[in-house]
C-alpha cells in the first residue's frame, strides 16, 4: 500500500530532505500535501514536481501568485491558505502521514490536529510537546495516533530503547544522555559574546538548518527545548537526563542502562536519518546517507556544557522542573528574543536575560486545556517584546 504524506512546513530544511528521502521511494510513499508559510516559489516547485492534492500557504499576499504559478504549469493541486488550510492538511483522509515541521508555536495547533485525527504524526516540531506536552500526548492516546521523534537525539533515544507490549519502554533504563554539538561559540571567549553578529550565529559547523534554531544551538536553548521534549516523550524525570556536549555530531544521543550498559546511535549528522527511519519504522529505508567509515572518524570527544556561558540551558532546566505553562512561557520569550537578535534589536548576550525576565514575571499556572497554553504563549509574548524594548533603549 503506498501511503500519503503531508508535510507541514515543506520549504524549510526539514520538510526539503523529507521530500528528498521519499522521492526515493515512489512505491511507497505519495506527497499528497505541501505548506508553506511565504515562499510561495519554493512550494510552487515541489507542487509541480509532487502534484499533491492540496497546497497550504499562510500568507494571503502571496496566494494569488501560487493559483497563477500552478495553473500556468497546469498543476491540479488545490490552494489553501492560513490556519484552516494547515488544518486541512493535517486531517486530509489520504494522509496516513504527517510530517509536523513548522518551526515554533506557529505549528502547535495543526500537530494537534494530525493527533486528534489518529495519523502517524513525525514530530520534527518540537515546541509543540514543550508548550503542551501532555495534552498532545493526551491527544495521540485517545485518538490512536503515532508519536515519532524526528530530532536525531529523540529519534536515536527511541532507537535505542527496548520495545514494550506497547511501544518503546524505558524499563530498565538509569539515564538519557543528549547530545550537542556546542554550536558555532563552543570554543569563544564569553567576554566575546555580546559582540557576535548574527551571521556567525547562524553558521553552524555540523548541521544546515534554519536561522531561529540556528540560533537556539548557539546558545544551547535548543538543547534545553530538547531537554523539555525527552523527559514528556520517553516519561523520564528531568533529573534522569543530561547534557553533553559532542562537537562532532556523531553520536546523536546515548541511554544508560541499570547494569552498566550505554547504547548509543551514530551516524552523519543529516536529517534524512531519522526522517527515513520514522518514515519506514518499524522497518528500514535508504535515506540517501552514506554509511560512517569508522576507520575514518577519529576521536570522539564529550564534554560537559558551560553553564555560566550559556544560561538558557538552565533556564530550560528550571522551566522543565516547573512545569505548567512554564515550558510555553520559556518558549514564546525565546522566540521573541531570538528574533530581536536576529533584527538587531539586542545583542546575543541579551538573549537569555529576556527570557529570565519574562519567566519571572509571567510565573506559571496549570494547563488544563489548549485556551491555557495559549493565553500563556500570549502573554508571555507582550511581556517578551516589553523587555526586548527596555533593552534596545539602553544599549542604545
Amino acid at each position: 500500500m503506498i501511503k500519503g504524506i503531508a508535510i507541514l512546513g515543506s520549504t524549510g530544511s526539514i520538510g526539503v530532505s523529507t521530500l528528498d528521502v521519499v522521492a526515493r521511494h515512489p512505491d511507497q510513499f505519495r506527497v499528497v500535501a505541501l505548506t508553506a508559510r511565504s515562499r510561495w516559489q519554493a512550494l510552487l516547485a515541489q507542487c509541480i514536481q509532487f502534484r499533491p492534492e492540496i497546497a497550504v500557504i499562510g500568507d494571503t499576499s502571496v496566494a494569488q501568485a501560487l493559483m497563477r504559478g500552478l495553473r500556468e504549469a497546469k498543476c491540479p493541486t488545490e490552494v489553501l491558505v492560513g490556519n484552516a488550510g494547515l488544518d486541512a492538511a493535517a486531517t486530509l483522509p489520504s494522509a496516513h502521514i504527517v510530517m509536523a515541521a513548522i518551526v515554533g508555536a506557529a505549528g502547535l495547533l495543526s500537530t494537534l490536529a494530525a493527533a486528534r485525527a489518529g495519523r502517524r504524526v513525525l514530530l520534527a516540531n518540537k515546541e509543540a510537546l514543550v508548550m503542551a506536552g501532555h495534552l498532545l500526548l493526551d491527544a495521540v492516546a485517545a485518538h490512536g495516533a503515532e508519536l515519532l521523534p524526528i530530532d536525531s537525539e529523540h529519534n536515536a533515544i527511541f532507537q535505542c530503547l527496548p520495545a514494550g507490549p506497547t511501544g518503546r519502554t524505558t524499563r530498565g533504563v538509569h539515564r538519557i544522555w543528549l547530545t550537542a554539538s556546542g554550536g558555532p561559540f563552543l570554543r569563544v571567549p564569553a567576554d566575546q559574546l555580546a559582540a557576535v553578529t548574527p551571521e556567525q550565529a547562524c553558521a553552524h559547523p555540523r548541521w544546515a538548518m534554519g536561522q531561529k534554531i540556528s540560533v537556539d544551538s548557539a546558545t544551547l536553548m535548543n538543547k534545553g527545548l530538547e531537554l523539555i521534549e525527552a523527559s514528556l516523550l520517553f516519561a523520564m524525570p528531568v533529573t534522569a537526563i543530561e547534557v553533553v556536549v559532542h562537537p562532532q555530531s556523531i553520536v546523536h544521543s546515548l541511554v544508560q542502562y541499570v547494569d552498566g550498559s550505554t547504547l548509543a546511535q551514530l551516524g552523519h549528522p543529516d536529517m534524512r536519518i531519522p526522517i527515513a527511519h520514522a518514515l519506514g519504522f518499524p522497518d528500514r529505508l535508504l535515506s540517501g546517507v552514506a554509511s560512517l567509515d569508522l576507520l575514518k572518524l577519529g576521536a570522539l570527544q564529550f564534554e560537559a556544557p558551560d553553564r555560566i556561558k550559556f544560561p538558557c540551558l538552565g533556564l530550560a532546566e528550571e522551566a522543565a522542573r516547573c512545569g505548567g505553562t512554564s515550558p510555553a512561557v520559556l518558549n514564546a520569550a525565546n522566540e521573541v528574543a531570538v528574533a530581536a537578535f536576529l533584527a538587531g534589536r539586542v545583542n546575543f548576550t541579551g538573549i537569555a536575560p529576556v527570557i529570565s525576565e519574562v519567566l519571572e514575571r509571567v510565573g506559571s499556572r496549570a494547563v488544563h486545556s489548549i485556551e491555557d497554553v495559549l493565553e500563556a504563549d500570549n502573554v508571555a509574548r507582550q511581556v517578551a517584546h516589553e523587555r526586548v524594548v527596555v533593552r534596545g533603549s539602553r544599549s542604545a
